[in-house]
């Protein structure tokens, strides 16, 4: 039997199709969310689905997600830090301040708190160590247009993933990023119709299909503990990523 995986956002677009493809490959996953009918959607037909809906932004819903998860299968091998949301779009003055902490709280503070979870419990646990796997974004290299909030909290990501991977060394607690550009969801819908783009101009973009970013979380999840892939960025090929702007 496969390791035990805990996955957020997994009600939809990257977050379900990494659950689906953990427990194709034997894991017994987690799927974590705010809506608990898209997570049954998710978790159709997999007996080693545990369905938890959580708000990643409420420390006590995300305590009670990990004690879920080691009350029916006693540990935590892997984290993947997905739950997110592109937050409000515009101008820095434009931005309602209540939208730009509704972001960072979902982005960034969400991350933390389950890292935190995942991190107590892979320091403790026999065998000890596991992986966390956060979903950073092109945004956390390179930004949108209008995009400040989301731009900030990726960037930020950045910075804990690093942190996570130097703190977890003396625990066997391996940390890594996967950097997404274009992946075809719902969430993305539009930018196949049309995206903003430096100059000015709104463009449509190139899409890849997302079960290839489900086979790299995959990839990474699957190594040893004694090997990590530290950041991988996984994009449409003709996505305007290298020479953005």
């Amino acid at each position: 039997m496969g390791g035990v995986a805990v996955v957020t956002g997994a009600g939809s677009g990257i977050g379900r199709d990494v659950a689906r493809g953990l427990l194709d490959a034997g894991y017994r996953v987690a799927l974590a969310g705010r809506r608990a009918d898209a997570l049954a959607e998710t978790a159709a037909g997999a007996p080693d689905a545990l369905v938890h809906p959580a708000d990643v932004t409420d420390p006590a819903q995300v305590s009670a997600l990990f004690e879920a998860v080691t009350d029916r299968w006693g540990r935590v091998d892997v984290l993947f830090n997905n739950a997110g949301t592109f937050g409000p779009a515009g101008d820095p003055d434009e931005i309602p301040v209540e939208a730009w902490q509704h972001t960072v709280a979902v982005n960034l503070t969400g991350a933390f708190l389950c890292a935190r979870e995942a991190f107590r419990i892979m320091k403790h646990q026999d065998p000890r160590g596991g992986r966390i796997i956060n979903n950073g974004s092109i945004s956390a290299h390179t930004p949108r247009p209008g995009s400040a909030a989301y731009t900030a909290t990726k960037h930020a990501i950045t910075g804990l993933t690093k942190s996570l991977s130097l703190d977890g060394r003396p625990y066997d607690i391996a940390c890594g990023q996967i950097d997404i550009g274009n992946a075809a969801t719902e969430m993305t819908a539009g930018i196949a119709r049309g995206a903003r783009q430096a100059d000015g101009r709104e463009l449509p973009e190139p899409t890849f299909d997302a079960r290839h970013v489900a086979e790299a979380v995959r990839y990474m999840a699957d190594l040893p503990l004694t090997a990590n892939v530290q950041f991988m960025t996984v994009t449409a090929t003709k996505m305007p990523f290298i020479g953005r702007g």
